[in-house]
């Protein structure tokens, strides 16, 4: 079963029933694809930081579709 109908089936469920399936996948992942747990004062420099890099030109910020895309390998 691909992850769109994976998803699909998903919607179906009450939000109470999505929210522990999303928590429950979210706490099933490793490295590295999340980040270690930060304080909300390293989130905050971070987020500046980024923002800072994208002020810069040194990065080059994605839309929600591009990030969705590369996730699911669909980068065409």
């Amino acid at each position: 079963m691909s992850i769109d109908q994976i998803a699909s089936e998903v919607m179906h469920l009450d939000p109470k029933s999505r929210a522990v399936l999303a928590k429950t996948i979210w706490e099933s992942l490793e490295d590295p694809y999340v980040i270690e747990e930060m304080s909300d004062q390293e989130a905050i420099q971070l987020a500046k930081r980024r923002d800072d890099e994208i002020e810069r030109g040194e990065v080059v910020p994605l839309s929600h579709d591009e990030l969705m895309a590369k996730v699911r390998g669909n980068e065409g």
